[in-house]
């Protein structure tokens, strides 16, 4: 539970709808076509389709630039995200988070320092897992001393439990919610509760678990659409991208309508305090 009223400081609600704009593959990268120039500007353009379906923030991510590398990027992708992450501030004048695939934590917080975004999504904040690009290991340590020897520390941190796209053998002993509290003990401002992969929804009695157990918020980062939305009312904020895109394909365009049918539809929950603890189907 959101018990410092984190999300409401930065996006203005107490719970929040975050549009993720997945950016064209960037330059270098395997599937690299397009101008830097172009590639900002499809950005912007979806930044300001999600300001008028309704959402309440959002992130940039380089979907695009698999296969991803593990734990860095170049200096082009830093770069080129800044571009990105500016222009789309300008755009829609949202709260604006910030994710580098893969595990590329301290190349986000610098893009969010640069453009004066409000959050970065990390991965491989606590424990370790085995992802698709191998190992990643704990990096709370070292990304908060970063932080604070650039001066970022408005700059919030959302770190994945669990995380999508991982096998989680190596740290099978410690369960959904004790990985929460550890990225707690570990001053993470908040954790992210995914499905499996991209687009497949988290469990929400999971999500619920972990809401109950940690003091900071509890954000839902894959699989939330239209017909599951009600399921996780009682979470602090959803990161939508896939089911607002064409026919429901993350690597889509933004589909408008599927965006303002979600964001209505979000609009319409009961208030997070008086969502049921059980039960969080509509009436």
């Amino acid at each position: 539970m959101d018990r410092q009223g984190i999300i409401d400081d930065i996006f203005g609600v107490p719970r929040a709808l975050i549009g993720m704009i997945h950016v064209q593959a960037l330059p270098g990268t395997a599937r690299s076509r397009l101008r830097i120039g172009e590639i900002v500007e499809q950005a912007a353009g979806e930044a300001r389709q999600y300001r008028e379906a309704g959402f309440h923030g959002l992130a940039i991510e380089n979907m695009h630039d698999r296969p991803y590398l593990k734990g860095t990027v170049g200096p082009e992708i830093t770069a080129a995200m800044t571009a990105v992450g500016h222009e789309v501030r300008r755009a829609a004048e949202l709260p604006l988070g910030v994710q580098v695939l893969a595990g590329a934590n301290r190349e986000a917080l610098a893009v969010a320092q640069a453009c004066e975004a409000a959050f970065v999504r990390v991965e491989g904040f606590v424990f370790a897992h085995v992802a698709d690009e191998g190992l990643i290991e704990s990096s709370a340590g070292e990304l908060l001393r970063y932080r604070r020897a650039i001066g970022a520390d408005a700059v919030r941190v959302f770190a994945d439990v669990k995380k999508k796209h991982s096998a989680h053998a190596v740290t099978a002993d410690i369960d959904l919610v004790e990985t929460a509290r550890a990225a707690e003990f570990f001053l993470a401002d908040g954790v992210i509760v995914t499905g499996p992969a991209t687009g497949r929804a988290a469990r929400a009695e999971e999500v619920r678990a972990v809401r109950d157990a940690v003091g900071v918020p509890t954000l839902v980062g894959s699989g939330v659409d239209v017909g599951n939305l009600h399921q996780f009312a009682d979470a602090d904020a959803l990161i939508v991208g896939s089911s607002v895109k064409c026919d429901g394909r993350w690597s889509s365009p933004l589909d408008p309508a599927r965006a303002a049918a979600l964001a209505h539809a979000f609009a319409a929950l009961p208030p997070p305090d008086t969502v049921p603890p059980e039960d969080t189907a509509p009436p």
